[in-house]
């Protein structure tokens, strides 16, 4: 019997300006038309969003400037060109994989519109089949990287025999809009930061018996909170994307969490307790929190994803990548141990992925 899908690579890529958080406060406050007691109001969000850097394609001089769609989106394609090419690149050879090898190439961005879109162009320069399939998500926001792993996993299901390239690239930096004040905007300048991240799959017949170290996927679960689509999302407007953002979306995932951990978990006959890993995306401090309590959870089970939220920001759906990257290269949980991993994005949605360590 073929074992299940594997992610058997990951790596990750972030740009060259980087920024403190305290940094980034000193620009705002030369830049943010708001009155002195407003501005510490607002200070105070970015000194208790648990990011201490993140790193953006601009220096921070340039945080918030103003420009037009035309130049934002410019300024997007060249980047994700370039930060998508790095992560691929890098991603392959950890595998020893040949991009001529790949039959599906997932790449993953909400913060950015290319037509043709980023496979396209990856395809052209780093040497894939002409026929190879390709997958462009765009909209699922944080959920894209969760969601690519599990399209991913249900190709492979059906093509054992097959590999499978995922690239996340967002540049959320792009988006702050120093004009537009609603607390939406301003909580997601205090978190956001760009970043690129890639995963290489295997299906089970790739490799033969004993397949490959590395994460199996086991099972997927997709979940649409009903009625809940003014939550989380962009608004499109003539200078760019603009944040849509309710102080609803915590409290709506710490309502179901629990219980859809169990659904996925009841598939493979496994207890709460069996489970060991938890590999979820930083979508900020309140959201990690509320996931801790409602599973009894500790920190150290949380640690990777406190980390990625501290270095780099919350980096959309790239960032339950770097996540795994961290628990891929870093803990080396034990063969055999089972894990969670799980992000959250517009809908409002959740992608969950039961994980077991080869």
């Amino acid at each position: 019997m073929k074992s299940a899908p594997t992610i058997v690579s990951t790596a990750t890529a972030v740009p060259a300006h980087s920024a403190t958080q305290g940094e980034v406060k000193e620009r705002l406050r030369a830049v943010l038309p708001l009155s002195p007691r407003r501005l510490d109001a607002t200070m105070e969000l970015f000194d208790h969003a648990a990011v201490e850097r993140r790193f953006s394609v601009e220096p921070v001089e340039r945080l918030g400037q103003p420009r037009g769609l035309g130049e934002v989106q410019e300024r997007y394609r060249e980047n994700a060109i370039l930060l998508g090419r790095k992560v691929a690149t890098e991603a392959l050879a950890r595998a020893g994989v040949e991009a001529q090898q790949v039959d599906l190439l997932i790449t993953v961005s909400c913060t950015g519109i290319m037509i043709p879109s980023l496979d396209a162009h990856l395809c052209n320069d780093l040497g894939f089949r002409s026929d190879v399939r390709r997958l462009p998500i765009t909209a699922l926001g944080c959920s894209g990287g969760a969601a690519a792993l599990a399209r991913a996993h249900d190709f492979l299901i059906g093509f054992p025999e097959a590999r499978v390239l995922v690239v996340a690239v967002e540049l959320p930096s792009l988006s702050i809009q120093r004009a537009d004040l609603s607390l939406a905007n301003l909580v997601s300048t205090a978190l956001f930061g760009d970043g690129a991240a890639a995963a290489l799959l295997e299906g089970g017949g790739v490799r033969g018996p004993g397949g490959v170290r590395g994460v199996r996927i086991l099972e997927t679960l997709c979940h649409l909170f009903p009625q809940t689509t003014y939550a989380l999302g962009f608004d499109l407007k003539d200078d760019g994307f603009h944040s849509v953002l309710s102080k609803d979306v915590p409290g709506l995932i710490k309502s179901e969490i629990a219980r859809l951990v169990r659904v996925l978990a009841d598939r493979r006959a496994l207890t709460r307790e069996q489970l060991s890993c938890f590999v979820l995306h930083p979508g900020g401090r309140k959201i990690l929190a509320f996931i801790e309590e409602e599973l009894g959870l500790q920190r150290d089970d949380t640690q990777p994803s406190w980390d990625v939220l501290r270095d780099y920001g919350n980096q959309s759906s790239a960032s339950v990548l770097f996540v795994l990257h961290e628990w891929l290269t870093r803990r080396h949980p034990p063969a055999g141990a089972h894990g969670i991993l799980a992000a959250f994005g517009p809908g409002l949605s959740t992608e969950l992925l039961l994980l077991q360590w080869s």
